[in-house]
């Protein structure tokens, strides 16, 4: 049975000015993985959107709140999960906006929903917040991308 242990775990304060640490973790953790060069893209840009969504909505911009970013490697997935320590959210509610809508901001669903293979909250723990769990599945579909060493 292959260990669901994270291969890394990010948490820091909900400040925009913190993403760009992310990014370069996430870009690591794709290296990894082996994902190539355009899942990797796809996969920062996604979880940036997502913990920007966080920062602005769950966090209102309030540079107090923790984010949690654990990246778990599957076999034939990179299994990225986003957590919070907000008010619960109605997941009904979150939605892109029309793309024909043209102005600033407002697509960060749409990217994340684009951008990778799945996208769903679950359930998060019994402490609260919001959890928040993408997947890209890599190229190599049924080989194991061992980044144990």
């Amino acid at each position: 049975m292959e260990c669901a242990e994270p291969l890394v775990t990010v948490s820091f304060c909900s400040r925009a000015s913190r993403l760009r640490l992310l990014r370069s973790v996430m870009r690591d953790a794709a290296e990894l993985a082996k994902l190539d060069e355009s899942q990797t893209d796809a996969m920062v840009l996604a979880v940036n959107e997502a913990c920007m969504n966080v920062i602005q909505h769950a966090y209102g911009m309030a540079p107090d709140g923790r984010v949690d970013v654990s990246v778990i490697q599957e076999r034939g997935a990179l299994v990225i999960q986003v957590r919070d320590y907000a008010d619960k959210v109605d997941v009904d509610q979150i939605r892109s906006r029309e793309l024909d809508d043209i102005r600033p901001g407002g697509l960060g669903v749409y990217l994340m929903n684009t951008l990778m293979d799945e996208c769903e909250f679950i359930e998060p723990p019994a402490d609260g917040g919001n959890l928040l769990q993408m997947k890209i599945f890599t190229r190599e579909q049924g080989e194991d991308n061992d980044i144990s060493g």
